[in-house]
């Protein structure tokens, strides 16, 4: 069994787990320390309060990193060396690459949605011509990279376990042909042997009869 895949199937497990917490979360913003103070009441919002044009496009990122992370989790569960599905060596190895490209997509997807979800609100927050509710970032958006950057570790973690796989075929390959070779020598050598121990006796028989 593989340290490094299992490693990188905890990132990956890890930082799905966390896309998902972090797409039904509602803390993707909440209302500035300043406001909450005067009105003594925080307001949160998350991706499923507003239909605006951005979070939109946030919300579908969020879902296709979900979809991704579920879909990686189980080629990475068909490519570890310690499960017996997924065929030889070879053929996990690559299912454990394509679960590494797959993890890597998905942390890509959520970051890119958290970061244009932050990058508005922190353009309306430092706008002075902006006059409506400002926002801070959630807890949510954290979350959300936290799990993106699990997710992009393992999916390399599980692309260099290829190497570790295709060694071990070359390995038993050259073994095997070192045994070969000596065998065949070893019976060689004997073969001259018994040759050799037979033909003093077979002349001495001969001069004895004589």
């Amino acid at each position: 069994m593989s340290r490094a895949q299992i490693s990188a199937l905890v990132f990956g497990v890890g930082g799905f787990g966390a896309l998902v917490a972090a797409t039904a979360s509602n803390e993707w913003k909440v209302t500035t320390r300043a406001s909450s103070v005067i009105t003594a009441t925080w307001v949160y919002q998350g991706l499923w309060m507003n239909c605006a044009g951005y979070i939109q496009a946030c919300r579908g990122l969020m879902i296709a990193a979900v979809s991704l992370g579920f879909f990686g989790s189980i080629f990475a569960l068909f490519g570890m060396k310690c499960t017996k599905v997924g065929g030889s060596d070879k053929a996990k190895a690559k299912i454990a690459c394509l679960a590494g490209i797959v993890f890597i997509l998905s942390g890509l997807c959520s970051m890119t949605g958290c970061s244009l979800y932050a990058n508005k609100i922190t353009t309306e927050f430092f706008d002075p011509h902006y006059v409506e509710q400002k926002y801070e970032l959630g807890a949510a958006l954290f979350i959300g990279w936290a799990g993106a950057s699990l997710c992009i570790i393992g999916g390399v973690i599980f692309c260099f376990s290829i190497s570790d796989n295709s060694k071990t075929p070359r390995m038993g390959y050259t073994y095997n042909g070192a045994t070969s070779v000596m065998s065949s020598r070893t019976k060689y050598h004997g073969g001259e042997g018994d040759f050799k121990t037979t033909n003093p006796s077979k002349q001495f028989d001969k001069n004895a009869y004589v």
